[in-house]
């Protein structure tokens, strides 16, 4: 007889355990298949090129947000994070692909980058490998892989990482004729799967971050080949910033 639920993380790892194998995107598991994604570095894939996504530039160049300590979440090759880099800020990027990593880290040395990279699981490294408050907190792409549950993790880590005054953005599926699911929550359980991934209005986004600030919400533009940036119209591009406390808080 097996009765060893007595936490809410043992709750949400029963949840993760109801979704195929193949619908696996977010655990520690997952890696092999996003190893097998980055293996062929030559393929067309428009987010392989080493080009910052376009609302984070924009973010920079309009002083929304400022250098400081800056975590990618799900960084992939490492292009936002090189990026960040670039204009002094001090980061930690983390993704579950040792493949994606390594990429990440044979750019960074190209590039004379100190960024520091985590392979693993962002959720299972916070207190620890990611530890302190982090000034911005970025991801692109990987919280519309998560299944509706680990959006209780995935705001449990910008509670605890996200410094007063600080910005977490985004950029997410919000078009289901490209890639994200428009399904509600409860369908993807009666599915064992996630449909590529989830698409997130920009009413959504607002309900699930609304205890921070909204800043701005749009869809990202669409950038020509020969940009020096990352823009595709089907996602949506969202900037939060956290409230700084009161006193004692």
């Amino acid at each position: 007889m097996d009765r060893s639920i007595r936490t809410v993380e043992d709750v949400l790892k029963l949840l993760d355990d109801l979704f195929t194998p193949q619908a696996d995107r977010w655990t520690s598991g997952a890696a092999a298949w996003w190893d097998t994604f980055y293996a062929d570095r030559s393929r067309p894939v428009p987010f392989f090129e080493a080009k910052p996504d376009e609302n984070l530039v924009s973010y920079l160049d309009r002083r929304l947000i400022r250098p400081g300590r800056a975590l990618d979440l799900g960084c992939g090759p490492g292009r936002n994070a090189l990026y960040l880099d670039s204009l002094g800020f001090q980061v930690d990027a983390v993704d579950l692909s040792p493949a994606a990593v390594d990429w990440a880290e044979e750019r960074a040395r190209e590039a004379g980058a100190g960024v520091r990279f985590h392979r693993g699981d962002a959720f299972a490294f916070t207190g620890t490998e990611l530890s302190g408050r982090y000034d911005l907190i970025y991801d692109s792409g990987c919280f519309h892989h998560l299944p509706p549950h680990r959006r209780i993790s995935y705001l449990a880590l910008l509670d605890e990482l996200l410094a007063p005054g600080g910005h977490f953005a985004l950029t997410c599926f919000t078009d289901a004729e490209n890639g994200g699911s428009d399904l509600p929550d409860a369908a993807f359980y009666r599915d064992a799967r996630l449909h590529g991934g989830l698409a997130y209005t920009p009413q959504s986004l607002r309900r699930i971050f609304a205890d921070l600030t909204e800043v701005e919400i749009r869809r990202m533009r669409d950038e020509p080949a020969e940009s020096a940036c990352f823009g595709e119209p089907f996602l949506v591009a969202a900037l939060f910033r956290r409230a700084f406390r009161g006193p004692g808080g």
